[in-house]
């Protein structure tokens, strides 16, 4: 299924910006790629790792919840 076709949408921006780090620093916090980070926050990711969304619920203390919403 092409990304455009599905309704998952990252927040990873919003939070990035809540917490006031970047994507650069995130990226070396939790040791996924910034070209891997930059496809999830831009919604072009087809995949997640449960690693690598625990790591990411950790680093920006929050749940998957708050890292994705399903657009109806």
């Amino acid at each position: 299924m092409p990304p455009e076709d599905h309704r998952v949408e990252c927040h990873l921006d919003a939070l990035l910006e809540a917490r006031g780090m970047t994507l650069t620093e995130l990226s070396r916090r939790i040791g996924i790629t910034h070209a891997n980070l930059s496809a999830l926050k831009n919604n072009r990711g087809r995949a997640i790792r449960f690693s690598t969304l625990t790591a990411l619920c950790d680093v920006l203390g929050c749940t998957p919840g708050e890292l994705f919403s399903v657009r109806r």
